[in-house]
């Protein structure tokens, strides 16, 4: 589900016709009637009713347009604070450092949440690694950034997009590859990737790597983890949406006792500019 797909519902709903809602958004009415259809599906729910010459609301229908008209006020209202930020030295590109697989799922949404409230800007994708995620937007390498969050920072806010569970990455033929889940002492002794960064937060996250040897391949991205988890028949710590974002068939991706990772956008503390504006408040509209 986008922000496009409750526009089109919203207008449908106004309309009452496929022709004249697709001509207010400029589409074809079979791309906008497909639109509808993959929303129905993915709510699994008919949200409206179709004859002939008319169209009519659901009693499903009526309860998702009311509370879509809500998220597109909140999204509209969005813009006007943005307006009263002042503009950052160079507006027209904004640097997004990235981490891993950053927003995952959350990036159509974050783009044209942050778009509608930045019009004419560029973004542009900077990677970044575990060590430097924090000082890259302290010291003013990127704009602004998606992070995995592993603890404050002094002169950087932090607003929360999502968590996702934690996974051990193992080898595809090890006896672990096959469990449901695993804990502490299942893992006991085994020798661990070793994720590099100086924020103990980290550590703390990742738990079990303190079992790494002098032997252990040092990592310092998570896209790097599923690789060396391949390439030296260690374990390896993610979070469970590398499932989708990193697969390899020589691993495996199993649930891990241990906290959640958090993944939130960064911004300095005393940036007020646009872009920060826009970032914060895209986060906080897809808070989960």
């Amino acid at each position: 589900m986008d922000i496009r797909e409750l526009r089109y519902v919203v207008t449908l709903a106004e309309e009452r016709h496929f022709r004249k809602a697709a001509e207010r958004h400029y589409i074809a009415p079979q791309a906008f009637g497909r639109r509808v259809r993959a929303l129905e599906k993915e709510v699994g729910a008919r949200l409206f009713d179709r004859t002939s010459r008319r169209v009519e609301l659901t009693a499903a229908g009526a309860r998702l347009v009311e509370r879509a008209r809500d998220v597109l006020a909140r999204v509209d209202h969005l813009a006007a604070a943005v307006r009263d930020a002042p503009p950052a030295p160079d507006d027209a590109v904004v640097r997004v450092g990235v981490l891993g697989f950053g927003a995952a799922d959350r990036w159509p949404d974050l783009r044209e949440l942050v778009r509608a409230q930045l019009p004419g800007r560029t973004l542009v994708h900077i990677e970044l690694d575990w060590d430097t995620q924090y000082e890259a937007v302290r010291d003013g390498d990127v704009d602004v950034a998606v992070i995995h969050d592993v603890g404050p920072v002094e002169g950087v806010r932090l607003d929360r997009l999502f968590v996702t569970p934690r996974v051990a990455v193992v080898p595809a033929a090890s006896p672990f590859a096959d469990a449901d889940r695993l804990d502490e002492d299942d893992v006991e002794g085994h020798p661990w990737v070793a994720p590099a960064g100086r924020h103990p937060g980290l550590g703390a996250w990742a738990g079990f790597t303190g079992q790494a040897s002098r032997r252990s391949p040092v990592v310092r991205t998570p896209a790097a983890i599923p690789a060396a988890v391949a390439t030296s028949g260690m374990l390896g710590v993610h979070g469970e949406l590398a499932r989708r974002f990193f697969p390899r068939p020589d691993v495996c991706f199993v649930p891990l006792a241990g906290p959640e990772a958090q993944v939130s956008v960064a911004t300095r503390a005393d940036d007020d500019s646009r872009t920060a504006v826009a970032f914060r408040q895209a986060a906080g509209l897809l808070a989960t």
